[in-house]
């Protein structure tokens, strides 16, 4: 909302109005602040969760969109005079106009740059893509900085935002107090000046009509439901290796979604096999995993469900239900493909706060016992290697074993806070929860 609608904009002689770029510019940064102001009260009083951090995203595509309006419009109030002061204006009036016309361009400007500051100076460096589209870059250095300098700034940047989310509030009263006053105790042109038309008075529809706008955009900041993403991807080419990828009946990763049809019992299949074919099932067979695999993970978020996928894992196994004492599986796991369908909230996931990546790329799972426990199910008996953190693992599956072709389903629950997989606020399992599962399903071949 720019000043240039402070007190005593209207004129006796000269321009009778802003150009038409100005008023559309003042409307639109109007009607972005108000929102933007709604947003922000709605980000510190609603819990954390998928449908706050939605909001979060959005209020900063506004910031800096509203940056760069008021830019564009400094630099055309540069080249454009705006109306003079009504002639019999007190200069106590003049003045003020001019004191609160430079702090709204304070404000419009400040406020976003301060805001970016945040972001690029905060410890999880979530990227930002305006409106999930744009590439927003960060203030160049300030995510590279020292541990120390880098919180210097980012303390700056949280007290200069503060302190200018205030000044706005006491602007915006002075200026529809001013607006008010001009409108109906001086009666003079004022309104005319971003409202061209308008007249002095209580009657006047474009009076009214800015305020029904300034209601509808207060409700629809306060109506507004962002569409929260809780899937992951569809099930594309989860399981890639380098070159092949190969067979894993365990996964390895924090947390995970849960396909897990019923498998068949393996002896049915090898019962309709021939006798060479059946014998060659009492060694342990090596399996390559088909692309079309996948290895999930499921978390809550404030009550949400929030699912996942690894994108890149890959999987040594050799197995046999004829030859559990000597089938063993490896399975590696790339802590940077982890995916929920949100690029902003899935590059924190390798950050030290989550999966600390950055130390600790890969998790891994292996497993050198097996134990049957019906038919056609199995359990694994294993260790997980989670950023740099082993405990016991023993993941139960299912599988079916047809001719050259095996489908295996399972599904286990972690801690994750065992892991260390959530530090700081994240530790605490009020918002996010601790427990997650972990999924798989897989088609594979014998080599």
């Amino acid at each position: 909302m720019t000043a240039e609608t402070s007190p005593g904009t209207a004129s006796a002689a000269g321009r009778a109005r802003y150009t038409t770029v100005a008023i559309f510019l003042h409307w639109l940064i109007a009607a972005a602040i108000i929102f933007q102001v709604i947003l922000g009260w709605r980000i510190g009083d609603e819990p954390k969760g998928p449908a706050t951090y939605a909001i979060f995203q959005l209020h900063k595509s506004i910031g800096i969109t509203i940056l760069l309006l008021s830019l564009a419009r400094l630099a055309w109030r540069l080249f454009n005079k705006p109306p003079p002061h009504p002639v019999n204006q007190p200069r106590w009036e003049t003045l003020a106009s001019h004191v609160v016309h430079v702090a709204f361009y304070v404000i419009m400007i400040g406020l976003p740059v301060t805001g970016w500051i945040i972001v690029s100076a905060s410890k999880l460096t979530i990227p930002t893509i305006l409106y999930g589209v744009i590439p927003w870059p960060h203030i160049p250095g300030l995510p590279e900085l020292a541990a120390g300098p880098k919180h210097a700034w980012l303390q700056a940047g949280e007290l200069g935002h503060g302190l200018l989310v205030k000044l706005t509030y006491l602007l915006l009263a002075l200026h529809l107090g001013a607006v008010a006053k001009h409108q109906i105790l001086d009666k003079d042109e004022v309104l005319n000046h971003m409202a061209p038309g308008s007249r002095p008075g209580w009657a006047e529809p474009r009076a009214w009509l800015a305020a029904a706008g300034l209601v509808a955009v207060v409700a629809a900041g306060y109506l507004y439901k962002p569409a929260v993403k809780h899937a992951a991807p569809k099930p594309a080419a989860v399981a890639e290796t380098a070159e092949a990828p190969e067979a894993a009946a365990a996964p390895a990763a924090p947390a995970a979604p849960a396909p897990a049809p019923t498998a068949e019992a393996a002896a049915p299949a090898a019962a309709a096999t021939p006798p060479a074919a059946d014998a060659a099932l009492k060694d342990p067979v090596a399996w390559t995993v088909a692309k079309s695999s996948t290895l999930g993970f499921t978390a809550s978020w404030a009550g949400d469900a929030i699912e996942g996928q690894f994108k890149r894992w890959t999987a040594d196994i050799l197995f046999s239900p004829e030859a559990l004492d000597r089938s063993k599986l490896t399975v590696s796991i790339d802590m940077t493909s982890g995916a929920t369908g949100d690029d902003q909230r899935d590059s924190s996931l390798p950050s030290d706060d989550f999966f600390a990546a950055g130390a600790h790329p890969k998790a891994t799972f292996t497993a050198s016992k097996f134990r049957k426990t019906a038919e056609g199910k199995f359990v694994a008996d294993g260790v997980l290697d989670l950023r740099g953190v082993k405990k016991p693992l023993s993941l139960p599956f299912t599988l079916k074993i047809d001719g050259d072709t095996a489908t295996a389903r399972g599904v286990t629950t972690l801690d994750r806070t065992a892991f260390g997989v959530g530090q700081g606020e994240w530790a605490s399992t009020d918002q996010i929860g601790g427990k997650v599962k972990v999924s798989f399903a897989i088609t594979a071949k014998k080599k």
